[in-house]
């Protein structure tokens, strides 16, 4: 009972770690960031884990690390130290697993951040807790966790159909599903107390990944929120954005020196394609 809490803290300090790294160090970012054609043409299967301990700015690590601090604290009390790891790394993985399935044709589709192991944590509480509410950090407010569950999923459902933001809402239905059939499967008494929670928000989780998997059509629909909306971007959007213009940059070097060789390149034209193609290695 000595470690009950530690493994939490170890795991959040982990993560500032390493994101501070990615934040200073863009190769250690790319090398370390989940991408699909490194994970599937390349194998580097790492990915799928060392992404999770990524993030793109310090906002996006303090509402990981802040969600994953106010879920974890009784749910690591109740599982004990190694089935709370178990549960973590699996949602982590989950989430990944999803998003690699729905962007399998999308080679350039990147992501970083814990959200897919935090989802985890907050639906294996909800499981494992029937009587939890869910609050807005300082609003006075808060709902019931099994409301919040199901409100969850619809959201996310929505948002990876509808790809109306840059937010990764595949890898965050993926650990949340993830997160609450391993809290059942390590946990299976809490079926009988909490099951119709569990099924409401399992059901409608298991059901459109069978539909991606058997009519991966369905995800086809016009963006028209994005459309009219391009000046209205968030922090996974700049994240993209950024991406967009470092690989325009790339070709226009590349350009350059197909044209009149690599002899033309300034000195600043070197370091910078020198120091692309080390964020590549």
């Amino acid at each position: 009972m000595a470690f009950i809490g530690i493994i939490n803290l170890v795991i959040i300090l982990t993560n500032v770690l390493v994101s501070w790294k990615g934040f200073r160090d863009r190769a250690f970012f790319e090398k370390y960031s989940f991408e699909v054609d490194k994970v599937l043409i390349y194998k580097e299967y790492w990915r799928v884990l060392t992404s999770g301990f990524l993030h793109v700015s310090w906002m996006h690590l303090f509402f990981n690390m802040f969600s994953l601090y106010a879920f974890s604290g009784s749910l690591e009390l109740y599982m004990g130290p190694a089935r709370f790891l178990l549960l973590y790394f699996a949602s982590l993985v989950g989430g990944d697993l999803l998003s690699l399935l729905i962007h399998r044709n999308h080679g350039d589709y990147s992501s970083v951040g814990a959200s897919g192991a935090v989802c985890g944590v907050i639906f294996a509480s909800i499981a494992l807790f029937p009587g939890m509410s869910v609050g807005f950090f300082i609003l006075p407010l808060s709902v019931p966790g099994w409301l919040y569950g199901v409100l969850y999923v619809l959201y996310s459902i929505y948002g990876i159909r509808s790809k109306s933001d840059n937010i990764g809402h595949e890898a965050h239905l993926g650990g949340a599903l993830t997160g609450l059939l391993i809290a059942v499967f390590l946990m299976p008494s809490t079926m009988m107390s909490n099951y119709l929670t569990i099924l409401a928000i399992a059901t409608p989780c298991i059901f459109f990944i069978y539909m991606i998997v058997t009519r991966p059509h369905i995800l086809l629909i016009d963006n028209y929120y994005f459309k009219t909306h391009r000046g209205d971007y968030d922090i996974d959007d700049r994240y993209n954005l950024d991406r967009v213009d470092r690989q325009k940059e790339i070709d226009m070097l590349l350009e350059k020196i197909h044209k009149k060789g690599i002899k033309s390149l300034t000195k600043k034209e070197r370091e910078t394609l020198q120091r692309y193609s080390q964020s590549v290695s």
